[in-house]
């Protein structure tokens, strides 16, 4: 009979704690891509009123018209850098996710190494002992055609 593996509880918590590292980084990173998109939607509609800005003056505006868009301008202004801040904030965020995640998996594989020799020295085990019953077996039947045979 194999002796279970007595680190099993601590192999499934290890398990479990990769998995939902795993799961987290994934959040993160779908989290940054979501503020990166985010940031580059604000800056393309930026430089389409800035386009806006430049087809309007070349035309001739007023000088209340210029100064909306100017402050329109210097409103999508703070928000891009608003929004730069946060996607540098989500980057270091995925990071120490990778980072955790990375520790997680190698924690999990360490505890599996020693699951994964348990299951060796078992499987070592149990043939030897198998094989010492077949060689008992064989020495018996042996013994006991011997004894017919006199």
């Amino acid at each position: 009979m194999a002796q279970p593996f007595t680190l099993q509880p601590l192999l499934d918590l290890m398990q479990t704690r990769a998995d939902e590292a795993t799961r987290q980084l994934g959040l993160l990173i779908a989290a940054e891509q979501n503020q990166r998109s985010r940031l580059e939607m604000l800056v393309q509609y930026r430089s389409e009123y800035a386009q806006q800005l430049h087809d309007a003056s070349a035309n001739g505006v007023t000088r209340q018209i210029m100064r909306n868009y100017q402050d329109f301008l210097a409103r999508i202004d703070a928000a891009i850098t608003q929004q730069s801040a946060v996607v540098d904030e989500s980057e270091r965020s995925t990071q120490a996710g990778q980072e955790h995640w990375q520790k997680q998996n190698t924690r999990l594989k360490a505890i599996d190494a020693l699951s994964q020799r348990h299951d060796a020295r078992e499987r070592y085990r149990e043939g030897r002992q198998e094989q010492k019953l077949l060689d008992e077996f064989s020495t018996r039947k042996f013994s006991a055609t011997r004894t017919q045979d006199k």
